[in-house]
């Protein structure tokens, strides 16, 4: 019955599509995940950034043209800003992977989901009508010249290229997604928060195939101020790729990054009348948010994420073959995580193995989860589950089991953590075919 969910509906993984600093495609990833290749290196795409030695997690050689099917969509491409190509280049990806073209799902059963953060301006969009708005008589910036002088000159189109929504209205115009279509925007939670929202609206039956997945970076002229403001960012690192260490003794804080990640899930019955691949399956998902005047309390909410999560999959602890963990890199936060992993996991806790993506991106925000989801997806599908880097000194207060080497995928379950500085955080568990 609409509305309500229905248990017997399988949501599973027909599609993939990754852009992110360790590659642009599926393959380029995974060979990278399994012969340790970091992406974290001195920035070339910002003349200047805060981040301590001008590094960060860099996607180098991105052409957004490359990833646009046809002329109309090359033109779309110059209204989006960055983070919005590289959410659409990932989506696009995802829908060749996944046969997503015309034809292939009826328009009205066809949803989009996509996680993105707030977008700022770059200070070139916004100079020229800046400097034109200046005042003769005192050289200072005046707000009533701006209207007549200086809005003319920006780009007609400027606030489109900055709506965190439009990565979702861009993938749903060029799959002809009729759907329902939905944006969320919270930070680094938001990948797993649209992969639930995605599984439910599936149940519902409200759709049979939704394109779903996150971009976002901080590695921008601006949010890399914020970041410098606001959060512990690596530094006294002998080289760029050792500064993200996951929750390694010698941590000092997390690295700033781009990514975006799109999967394709689908009812799987429908999946099956159209013959495709089957990747994965999604078995649950949970979120949380703890905060009070103290302060947010992120080991309350992971648990509390995970633990949803898991009542939503009906499994145990002892059912999940491996956590891909939000590994920021941050000392506080890594701690928190390794708490909250052991109040949910209890005696199997230092058991378990544990992957940290991030030692290979840094931290692109929104965009993480899904990209750092894909890593074990993409390993699972080609037989291992992806190290973490960098690893090499336990932390006694993160008593955990880090895979340092590429490990045999035997038990093909994992759950995916992320949680935001403000303690809101979300677990998706997914089943790799």
């Amino acid at each position: 019955m609409a509305g309500q969910q229905n248990p017997e509906r399988q949501v599973v993984i027909t599609g993939m599509g990754v852009v992110c600093p360790i590659g642009l495609g599926l393959d380029e990833y995974s060979q990278n995940l399994r012969a340790g290749t970091s992406g974290i290196r001195p920035v070339t795409s910002l003349a200047y950034t805060p981040a301590p030695q001008h590094i960060g997690g860099e996607i180098r050689d991105f052409n957004p043209s490359n990833f646009a099917r046809t002329r109309e969509q090359k033109k779309a491409i110059r209204v989006m800003c960055r983070e919005i190509q590289l959410g659409y280049a990932a989506a696009n990806l995802a829908m060749d992977h996944g046969g997503i073209k015309e034809g292939a799902v009826e328009p009205e059963r066809l949803g989009v989901e996509f996680g993105a953060n707030l977008m700022f301006s770059v200070p070139e969009d916004l100079s020229e009508g800046c400097f034109a708005a200046v005042s003769k008589e005192d050289g200072k910036f005046s707000q009533d010249l701006w209207a007549e002088a200086g809005m003319p000159k920006l780009f007609p189109l400027w606030l489109l290229k900055y709506l965190p929504n439009m990565p979702a209205c861009h993938i749903g115009i060029t799959a002809d997604a009729r759907g329902p279509n939905n944006s969320i925007t919270i930070d680094e939670a938001s990948s797993n928060l649209v992969i639930g929202e995605a599984l439910r609206v599936i149940a519902r039956g409200h759709a049979d195939v939704i394109i779903t997945g996150a971009t976002g970076t901080r590695l921008h002229a601006l949010k890399t101020i914020h970041a410098r403001l606001w959060d512990h960012l690596a530094h006294d690192f002998e080289q760029p790729d050792l500064a993200s260490r996951p929750f390694d003794a010698r941590r000092n804080g997390q690295v700033v990054g781009e990514g975006a990640g799109a999967m394709i899930l689908e009812d799987i019955q429908h999946a099956k009348r159209r013959g495709a691949t089957i990747y994965g399956t999604v078995l649950g998902a949970g979120s949380a948010c703890v905060n009070s005047p103290a302060g947010p309390n992120l080991r309350a909410a992971m648990a509390l994420a995970m633990k949803g999560a898991m009542r939503d999959a009906k499994l145990t602890p002892a059912e999940i073959g491996h956590i891909n963990a939000h590994g920021l890199s941050d000392k506080l936060t890594d701690i928190a995580e390794a708490q909250a992993i052991h109040d949910v996991f209890g005696s199997v806790a230092s058991k378990v193995p544990v992957t940290a993506p991030k030692s290979f991106l840094g931290n692109s925000a929104a965009g993480s989860g899904a990209v750092e989801l894909l890593a074990s997806l993409i390993g699972l599908r080609d037989g291992f589950v992806p190290p973490t880097l960098n690893y090499s000194n336990p932390d006694p207060d993160c008593v955990l089991n880090i895979i340092r080497e590429p490990l045999k995928a035997e038990n093909r379950v994992f759950l995916k953590l992320n949680v935001t500085r403000l303690g809101q955080a979300s677990a998706v568990i997914v089943q790799g075919a």
